[in-house]
């Protein structure tokens, strides 16, 4: 288990009957003999991720990843893991590195809420852009990887690997402007002028350029698996946000970082040159020369859209906590969250 990320005892709020999951797994995974140890992964706040190991038919242990909605009442297009699944499997024959995907499980009554199976994919979970365990030549080496897999992402054709009917085409990000504004007002907890100015401009400015590509919707750092001693990306990991959309605001959701001050997520006041990270600009020319283009216009709503939605998630997370269903205990500290980041994507276009 050394080469995953932190586990602990399952927590209380989201155990479950391990002996129904024997039993289903007995029926429905290949090669399944037993012996099944389950733990919680300690980190992510949206759907609780844990790992299992159980002995297979050769008679080996083998590790797996179990990814589930969360317990209490939920926002009806929140915590969609059957599309999570669904994207998975049907990118497991393309370029771009992902879990194998072994079983989706749509009964409740199983473990309480719908989840599906994974094998587990050795490596290390790097949340801090900043790397100190890493030299100045991996930490590029990473963020190019990092780059050139959102490129080959963008340039899957969805219809091709069976995921034309994943979302709608165009129209993204006035559906998704939409979308988080209604979510945000479901859960808010205090007025953010900043948001409501952002829930007014935003879809008066979208860019009349409107592609549409698979998007991952929370492509950073963290939700990526660094192999175990390579400088490079063996897996991309939750897929709870992805659909077909708009391929500028998945980079732009990717250089957030480069906006936000505060580690781990943020990086905007580290020494580049130092660490050997590429600056935005660096950064975006990279990506723009994989999938053939010459710039980014309007780049800052696309950094403003990013962080507006990033606002409203935020928010959920938050109320997620003060309702005591989030899957992390520190959501409850994320209260200024949707404030700062409103406000930043605010100043980005005002």
């Amino acid at each position: 288990m050394s080469t995953y990320a932190n586990t602990v005892p399952v927590m209380e709020r989201h155990r479950f009957d391990n002996a129904s999951l024997d039993r289903y797994l007995r029926q429905h995974l290949e090669a399944y003999r037993g012996g099944l140890e389950v733990r919680q992964f300690d980190s992510g706040h949206s759907n609780p991720t844990f790992f299992v190991a159980a002995e297979m038919a050769d008679g080996k242990r083998h590790d797996f990843v179990l990814r589930k909605k969360p317990p209490g009442k939920l926002v009806a297009s929140a915590h969609q893991v059957d599309r999570e699944f669904r994207v998975i499997a049907a990118l497991a024959g393309t370029d771009v590195p992902v879990a194998p995907a072994r079983l989706l499980c749509t009964d409740d009554s199983v473990i309480g809420q719908m989840f599906y199976l994974m094998e587990a994919v050795p490596g290390r979970i790097l949340i801090d852009a900043a790397m100190p365990g890493q030299s100045r030549e991996e930490r590029a080496a990473i963020f190019d990887s990092m780059n050139d897999v959102l490129a080959r992402l963008h340039k899957v054709d969805p219809v091709k690997v069976g995921l034309g009917d994943y979302g709608r085409h165009g129209q993204y990000i006035a559906r998704q402007v939409a979308r988080w504004s209604k979510q945000y007002a479901e859960l808010k907890t205090e007025d953010i002028p900043a948001m409501d100015k952002l829930s007014a401009w935003l879809p008066e400015n979208i860019p009349a350029e409107d592609p549409t590509t698979i998007v991952h919707g929370d492509y950073r750092l963290g939700n990526l698996i660094v192999h175990p001693t390579e400088a490079r990306i063996v897996a991309v990991l939750d897929w709870e946000l992805s659909t077909l959309g708009h391929p500028l605001c998945d980079v732009a959701y990717n250089c957030l970082g480069y906006h936000l001050p505060d580690p781990p997520h943020g990086f905007a006041k580290v020494d580049f040159d130092r660490l050997g990270l590429p600056t935005e600009q660096d950064y975006v020319a990279a990506y723009c020369r994989r999938t053939g283009r010459q710039s980014i216009a309007h780049w800052n709503y696309y950094l403003a859209f990013s962080l507006y939605r990033l606002a409203a998630i935020a928010q959920g997370v938050y109320r997620r906590g003060l309702q005591g269903n989030s899957s992390n205990p520190e959501s409850i500290k994320m209260s200024r969250s949707a404030r700062e980041r409103a406000e930043l994507a605010w100043s980005l276009v005002s």
